[in-house]
């Protein structure tokens, strides 16, 4: 606290701000356009989002990397891809010759890309008609690790069958199914799908079992 503002919350409201501003603007109603972003994360998160949202917590401006990227427009324009009468639309971060190129933040170098990224850049290739791909990861610290991926036909056929999955169950209301991962302990959405849990005092195992120190 300095003089009488909390500048802590004055950023965490400047990033929230930020944040809201570079999400991809998703039309909720319209369930015809399915977003990559919605069918590369949890399909019941991406459901949530659409039905029933809450606000993403962001902890810093790291967290708007991708956002701004996109924002800035190098090379790219949003595509689609007609799966019969849906449309996938995504936008990659960047292109550059033959090559997509997306950036991810990340607390750490990681020693394999995140599962979500290849599929995302994995159907980027497919959006824009190119054979190669690279995930550039940046850390807090500035350090950076990129990996390569080689356009997969398999992968975006897995894309595409979440992505009929998603439009149905949008369109008849269904909740989808729980997919369990790392990600879900920092789901703004945590509570809908696992029993809250009650913080509570450390117990001792001599507590426990009614044992005495010596």
């Amino acid at each position: 606290m300095m003089g009488d503002r909390d500048y802590k919350n004055l950023i965490k409201s400047a990033v929230d701000s930020i944040g809201r501003e570079l999400e991809p603007r998703i039309d909720v109603k319209d369930i015809k356009t399915i977003h990559l972003g919605e069918v590369v994360q949890c399909l019941r998160r991406s459901y949530f989002d659409r039905l029933d949202p809450k606000e993403v917590k962001r902890t810093g401006f790291n967290d708007l990397l991708t956002g701004l990227l996109r924002k800035l427009n190098y090379g790219t324009e949003p595509k689609s891809f007609d799966i019969d009468e849906i449309k996938l639309r995504g936008q990659a971060d960047m292109v550059v010759d033959d090559a997509i190129i997306i950036f991810r933040s990340a607390e750490e170098p990681p020693e394999i890309p995140k599962a979500s990224d290849v599929l995302y850049l994995n159907s980027c290739m497919w959006l824009y008609n190119k054979e190669d791909g690279v995930i550039i990861y940046i850390t807090k610290d500035r350090s950076e690790v990129s990996f390569s991926v080689t356009k997969n036909k398999k992968m975006f056929e897995e894309i595409i069958r979440r992505v009929r999955v998603l439009n149905n169950l949008l369109g008849e209301k269904k909740t989808p199914i729980l997919e369990p991962s790392e990600e879900c302990s920092f789901c703004q959405y945590y509570d809908r799908c696992y029993i809250n849990m009650k913080m509570g005092r450390t117990i001792a195992i001599t507590d426990l079992f009614g044992l005495k120190k010596d």
